[in-house]
């Protein structure tokens, strides 16, 4: 388990996103751990990295470019970022936690395997260090409402924080499409169904050459009680614990009587 902290005033945070440095959402994830402690450092793609998943660089070098003081952009993905803000640019201070997001659109269900705000957190993870990815809903063509992330992710990381987790175990927090004063309670869900895909587009380029988009329409399911899609657009904020050992116990003993 990590260990529970009653005060994170003394916490090293270290922040990452996959919507990229200059995003709106990671500066109000920065204002958010401002108000738990004042040891933060940003550690963040240089561009948008969205559906990148859990990739890492490897074929080419990476450039951390220092964006002002605690803030640096790197050319790569979230795992990147988070990899290089613990064992390069927080060499020999590491953080005690991570904050990923705020994601601009929530992470839920299938998401979580496509998406990077999930990915940073779970190298911060591996990297041995707790923490928690955070994403608002949105329903088009409603504005983002970032002041619900805002007010309510301090409660949240804290009460988090002051019960601990386990180790193989990141957090994945989304906040639904209400104003603040609207959500109807802090929720601990399982994921539900929400697979993206089905909506591809066929187009021609200014050549003639064909090609193929895919769109943001997903087949999910809203009604399933406990689920983080049921919670999140019914109004409550929606926390679940994703363990990255993906090792299925039961299909372990199963297959091993035919080998």
């Amino acid at each position: 388990m990590f260990e529970p902290v009653a005060d994170p005033s003394g916490l090293r945070i270290l922040i990452s996103n996959d919507d990229g440095i200059n995003a709106p959402g990671i500066k109000v994830l920065e204002r958010i751990a401002r108000t738990l402690s004042k040891d933060v450092w940003v550690v963040a793609p240089e561009t948008e990295q969205s559906a990148a998943g859990h990739s890492l660089t490897i074929r080419r070098p990476l450039r951390v470019r220092k964006v002002s003081s605690r803030r640096y952009a790197v050319d790569g993905t979230p795992t990147d970022a988070v990899l290089l803000g613990v064992n390069h640019v927080l060499k020999g201070k590491k953080p005690h936690l991570v904050l990923s997001g705020v994601n601009r659109g929530s992470n839920l269900g299938e998401d979580v395997t496509y998406s990077g705000t999930v990915a940073a957190a779970m190298e911060g993870t591996i990297l041995g260090i707790p923490a928690i990815a955070l994403s608002q809903f949105i329903n088009h063509p409603h504005p983002v409402k970032w002041g619900t992330a805002e007010h309510w992710a301090p409660q949240v990381i804290r009460r988090l924080l002051a019960k601990g987790w386990s180790r193989n175990v990141l957090i994945n927090v989304n906040f639904p499409d209400v104003i603040a004063a609207s959500v109807t309670g802090i929720e601990i869900t399982r994921q539900g169904k929400r697979k993206i895909g089905d909506e591809i587009m066929e187009r021609k380029d200014p050549r003639g050459e064909p090609y193929v988009w895919i769109g943001a329409q997903r087949a999910e399911d809203r009604s399933t009680p406990g689920t983080d899609i049921e919670a999140v657009c019914r109004g409550a904020i929606s926390i679940t614990p994703l363990c990255f050992d993906l090792t299925h116990r039961g299909d372990m003993k199963a297959l091993e009587t035919a080998f």
